[in-house]
């Protein structure tokens, strides 16, 4: 336990072999339970959960309560003077293989409704590959046990040296995937959406509709949308890049075009549930009409182009209507902006230290 409350931590895996067990070796000592999920690998991953899973919970301290502590009057004492766990649960590590890839949001989702079974009270996000480190857990934890945030998540493009590690294309895209899940999740503030490494409150998870969590890469992204359409809050934590020799598997052709679509479905689905459904304010209906008017505004422009270049019309006259029209909807758009900006800024917390 971490200052009372039980933490979970979920492993997603995938083709992770030589770095998975070490994640399972390094998990610090107040973590109740790890979740390590194998999302149908290919090498030997399994084998090396199952192996370090086995000896983990081999060693694990049983933890025997005199009668006083059955009545709550003492603490409860490892037998072999190590650290004490919890008796709520039977084993540390839950070994779970999935029968066919279902992507690292899949893996997730499977630890994370694990979690809400066994009623942990944090879950935390630490990936296979051995890139997060453990010893800085704490950091994401604090915030929920101290109830300023619902959620925490690792950010890495805070301080210049914490991203000396990221490539100059990964910061680029990152950046772009910032900047277009800030305007789809509503948390302005909120940097590095990418960045996997969390940790939830029990409240938020049960929340949230986990079962319905996004299940490809943008999975983090799709939570954001979820939790703030729920009014959660959350916390960025400062934290530098780690890059080891791990491969990633991410197919960034595929990756751009699914996540895109995600994030535009999940914006329109925002506003629909927190705005109109939920509660209602006129920002909704600012975005709605300033896209609608800012598109017919650069529709008109455009044809007022092709109307002077190739039938000689005049451009003045609908150019100018064009313009005055993608000016108004852009405002209205900037208007929205700063609305959402303000409804929600309460819900974000920065972890600097």
């Amino acid at each position: 336990m971490y200052r009372d409350h039980t933490i979970g931590v979920v492993v997603p895996a995938y083709n992770e072999e030589g770095f998975v067990g070490e994640v399972i070796d390094t998990m610090p000592e107040y973590v109740d339970r790890m979740y390590v999920i194998d999302d149908c690998s290919t090498d030997g991953t399994w084998d090396e959960i199952q192996r370090y899973a086995e000896r983990e919970n081999a060693e694990a301290v049983t933890v025997h309560y005199d009668e006083d502590a059955v009545q709550g009057e003492s603490e409860p004492v490892a037998t072999d003077g190590g650290t004490v766990t919890s008796q709520a649960f039977d084993r540390r590590v839950v070994p779970i293989q999935h029968e066919e890839n279902r992507g690292v949001g899949g893996a997730i989702k499977t630890g994370y409704l694990r979690a809400i079974e066994d009623g942990i009270d944090i879950t935390a996000v630490m990936g296979g590959d051995g890139q997060m480190d453990p010893d800085i857990l704490y950091k994401f934890l604090d915030p929920i046990v101290e109830d300023e945030a619902d959620y925490t998540k690792g950010n890495r493009l805070l301080y210049k040296e914490f991203r000396e590690g990221m490539s100059k294309w990964r910061f680029f895209g990152n950046s772009i995937l910032t900047f277009l899940t800030k305007i789809a999740s509503g948390y302005w503030k909120t940097m590095d959406p990418q960045n996997g490494y969390t940790a939830i409150s029990q409240y938020a998870l049960e929340n949230t509709g986990i079962e319905d969590m996004y299940e490809y890469y943008g999975y983090c992204n799709d939570l954001l949308v979820k939790l703030n359409a729920k009014g959660m809050r959350v916390a960025d934590v400062a934290m530098p890049a780690v890059y080891g020799d791990e491969e990633s598997s991410i197919k960034y052709s595929s990756y751009i075009r699914k996540v895109s679509g995600m994030l535009l479905q999940n914006f329109l689905w925002r506003l629909k549930v927190k705005y109109l459904v939920l509660d209602f304010h006129p920002l909704a209906l600012f975005y709605f009409f300033g896209a609608v008017t800012a598109v017919f505004g650069l529709l008109g422009g455009m044809w007022s182009v092709y109307a002077k270049v190739v039938l000689g019309d005049a451009l003045f006259v609908r150019g100018a209507s064009s313009l005055l029209l993608f000016t108004m909807g852009s405002m209205f758009v900037m208007f929205a902006m700063l609305f959402d900006m303000q409804v929600n800024e309460s819900k974000e917390v920065q972890i600097r230290d």
